[in-house]
């Protein structure tokens, strides 16, 4: 396997010792224990007090887009060097159902394809994803991969592990988490559902004393937001608006709590609950209760013995906004870690790479500039000297000409300069115009570059936000899932002291 990947860091790296020197704010529970899956010497560390270094994301069909694997691997490789266990938070209280009901792969004849489980209509309740069934629809997402990936020796296998984790009757969040257990479990991975009673049961308390100072942590939120602008920093979380930190499940699904006097209500479907009626709720149905995203971090570090986060640029930019959140609930904050972010270039796009002299990071202009640039390279040497030459003139002579005419009249300034810009424009025309035709004489030149731009620049986004695991692993097999975890480390290991 000759695949290569090409780092491109979200974050500044911290100092080892800085991490190692992190007591963790919280402790897990040995109540919590049948909320954890993976590697099980992992889970009996954790459970004796090991720290832990955490990650965590929505349930994305079939495992998710690359860069889901990608934060999983870098929290093993940080926790090994911290003699730490690794632990990936599945959010299943996450109720977009949009992010979860697809996949992403290049397809067959190259272009990228995308195989959706099933849509939810507008008017559908908003049920979070550990309620959202798999259901029998994911026999036509396993039937449009194995249409669209090559018969390889790996195949059959990882659609095996596909439709064990995939099973009809589960949630999308139990198939997400049972996924990734099964591909990074022997690695070391922990995988937590937050959504499970046992951990419902440790984190009301938080959301009970969230919500009772609702009041001044939206004005403690809203001044931190204004600090952070203030100094430049982004504040992408809305905050000021009286909405609370805790989401229910209300008559429409999972709903944001608002407050409204001495009271809340659910910003959707408007139902009216005193903190009475939500701490009934939080006794009797704690499922139905969770943390909003400025939330959750607090709530991890509290009921987990976590020393490090491991998140993307997203959450490194919002992360910022939960400090009052921390300092309201007497939380210890985690350190913030960047994850592992790459290039997977494989060798049908690195022949191409070599063959233009082109990198990988050309392939993110704009489609049919990269093009041209190199069709450009390709005009005669007398067009281009011609071109170059009269365009030098056309400036110096216009110049020349703007000069004395603004000695005889100041006001013949502007139409001498517009005559100067149609000049140069029309030079430029005929430039367009020679690229534009060797441009369709290098048809070739086109194709491959469009090919290897639908690889690594797939939509327009980076690949790792796009495609899924699941095409790659069917290629290369777990060697794949080796490989990241190799260049993960190596990465890791160039962080400073």
């Amino acid at each position: 396997m000759t695949l290569q990947f090409e780092t491109t860091p979200v974050a500044t790296p911290p100092a080892w010792s800085a991490l190692a020197a992190r007591q963790p704010g919280g402790r897990m529970a040995a109540s919590m224990a049948p909320a954890l899956t993976g590697h099980p010497d992992g889970i009996t560390r954790l459970l004796a007090g090991a720290h832990c270094v955490t990650t965590g994301q929505q349930p994305g069909l079939l495992g998710g887009p690359l860069y889901t694997l990608y934060k999983a691997a870098t929290a093993i490789a940080i926790a090994r060097r911290l003699d730490a266990v690794p632990v990936f938070w599945v959010a299943g209280d996450d109720h977009d159902f949009a992010e979860a009901n697809h996949l992403w792969l290049l397809g067959s004849d190259n272009v990228p394809t995308k195989l959706t489980l099933r849509e939810r209509p507008e008017d559908a309740t908003s049920l979070p994803m550990y309620r959202e069934r798999v259901g029998d629809d994911i026999e036509a997402i396993i039937a449009g991969v194995i249409a669209q990936s090559p018969p390889t020796e790996f195949r059959d296998r990882v659609m095996a592990q596909v439709r064990e984790a995939y099973r009809p009757e589960r949630s999308l969040a139990q198939a997400f988490a049972g996924l990734l257990a099964a591909w990074l479990g022997p690695h070391g991975l922990v995988v937590l559902d937050p959504t499970h009673r046992s951990v419902k049961e440790r984190v009301v308390p938080l959301l009970l004393q969230s919500l009772e100072r609702a009041g001044d942590l939206d004005a403690a939120l809203a001044a931190r937001a204004r600090a952070l602008s203030l100094a430049g920093s982004p504040t992408p979380v809305h905050v000021g608006d009286g909405a609370t930190l805790v989401m229910v499940e209300g008559d429409l699904g999972r709903d944001r709590l608002v407050i409204a006097g001495t009271d809340f209500t659910t910003r959707r479907s408007g139902e009216r609950l005193c903190l009475d009626d939500i701490r009934a709720l939080a006794s009797s149905q704690p499922e139905r209760l969770s943390p909003n995203v400025l939330l959750r971090p607090v709530i991890e570090a509290a009921i987990l013995p976590t020393v490090a986060y491991v998140g993307g640029p997203g959450e490194l930019a919002y992360f910022p906004q939960c400090d009052p959140v921390y300092e309201s609930l007497g939380v210890s904050p985690q350190a913030r870690l960047g994850r592992w972010s790459a290039r997977l270039v494989e060798p049908k796009v690195t022949k191409v790479l070599e063959k233009f002299s082109i990198r990988a990071q050309d392939l993110a202009l704009p489609e049919g500039q990269l093009e041209a640039r190199l069709v450009r390279d390709a005009i005669p040497t007398e067009a281009t000297t011609a071109i170059t030459t009269l365009r030098q003139t056309l400036a110096t002579e216009y110049d020349r000409l703007r000069e004395a005419a603004v000695a005889v009249d100041p006001t013949l300034r502007k139409p001498v300069e517009s005559q100067r810009g149609q000049a140069l424009a029309g030079v430029a025309d005929v430039e367009k115009r020679i690229v534009h035709h060797l441009k369709q004489q290098n048809d070739i030149l086109v194709q491959q570059v469009a090919k290897a731009r639908a690889n690594l620049m797939p939509l327009g986004k980076p690949q790792e936000r796009v495609f899924g695991s699941v095409p790659f692993l069917i290629r290369y097999g777990t060697a794949f899932i080796d490989l990241v975890l190799t260049e993960t480390e190596a990465w890791v290991a160039t962080w400073p002291g």
